[in-house]
């Protein structure tokens, strides 16, 4: 599929969930938010019908996201169908990590590829403070277990935040030189307005670059083709990459190759844009498969050309993020 800008849209973001088993202060208020009901979400039988029109039109990769996509029930089953589609698309996850060990194996054996783990900090008491929960032992028993079982290369996405865990850079940046991880360094994303962190909370990707020379030679990788805006790193001598993403001032909305289906069954062809088309409707009144491919390629027409935080004209998604799919 190409959008009107020229760019191949072959990424979909799948949300599973609105659900979590967290309280991220940059993500949700302290009492959660209200979740959607049961017979909102689509079904997995749905869930599989969206991929594989998607996969018809040229998706190559899908992301199962949530909420936590790991509190859903059947999430591995969920995977062995997506992965058994006649296309074979890349499947990957983005958890939190608290069920990952537990779930790790399941995953692996119905055929998920890898994992990204969401991990702001590697101190227990400012992961409890930041998640409103405790559980960070669970989270590296999590990143043991996927990695045992092959789940590789592990992603660590951490999302450095002024007076609370910029001082940990570094100490991420070493997780590299041991392990065969890649450790990404994302900008932070205003996605609520009612949240503890506002956009100049976050750090600037410039300033993570020039902390993490201090590490030694940070040599510079080559851009691989489906790496999305990472710029990527090495440290001298390490087994690791260290990525540095600047989800928001570094313009990437030229590259962007992108559709997210919402667990209630919407698409958006944009993070931070408004547009979106309903696909439950379709899927549980009798439409067929090609209906379906019609307004996924809707909404791949759809996609604007990029987001319009810093103007005039930028709105806060009508969602949060929980609700569009991480």
């Amino acid at each position: 599929m190409q959008d009107p800008f020229g760019r191949t849209i072959d990424y979909l973001r799948l949300s599973v969930t609105d659900r979590c088993n967290l309280r991220c202060r940059y993500c949700m208020p302290l009492h959660g938010v209200p979740s959607l009901e049961h017979h909102d979400i689509l079904r997995y039988e749905e869930l599989v019908r969206v991929v594989a029109a998607a996969c018809r039109l040229g998706v190559r990769k899908v992301r199962i996201t949530g909420g936590e996509p790991l509190v859903r029930r059947g999430i591995a089953k969920l995977v062995a169908e997506l992965v058994a589609l006649p296309q074979q698309p890349e499947v990957v996850l983005t958890t939190n990590g608290l069920l990952l060990a537990e779930q790790a194996a399941d995953l692996k054996a119905a055929g998920l590829s890898r994992v990204n783990i969401s991990l702001d900090t590697l101190r227990a008491d400012r992961f409890q403070t930041m998640t409103r929960s405790e559980g960070l032992e669970k989270v590296m028993a999590g990143i043991e277990a996927a990695e045992k079982v092959g789940l590789r290369p592990i992603k660590l996405n951490m999302i450095p935040l002024k007076n609370f865990n910029e001082d940990e850079l570094l100490d991420f940046a070493r997780l590299t030189l041991d392990h065969d991880w890649e450790v990404r360094f994302i900008e932070f994303m205003p996605i609520s307005a009612d949240l503890d962190y506002v956009s100049s909370d976050g750090v600037a990707m410039a300033d993570v670059e020039q902390r993490l020379h201090r590490l030694g030679k940070l040599e510079p990788l080559p851009h691989e083709e489906g790496a999305g805006q990472a710029k990527m790193y090495r440290l001298s001598g390490a087994l690791g990459l260290i990525g540095v993403i600047p989800s928001v001032s570094g313009h990437f909305c030229a590259e962007c190759n992108r559709l997210r289906v919402t667990a209630d069954g919407r698409v958006r062809g944009c993070l931070f844009d408004n547009c979106e088309i309903d696909l439950k409707q379709v899927l549980r009144n009798g439409g067929d498969d090609a209906a379906v491919e019609r307004l996924l390629a809707g909404a791949v027409c759809a996609k604007p050309e990029k987001h319009q935080i810093g103007t005039g004209g930028f709105c806060s998604p009508s969602r949060r993020m929980q609700g569009i799919g991480g």
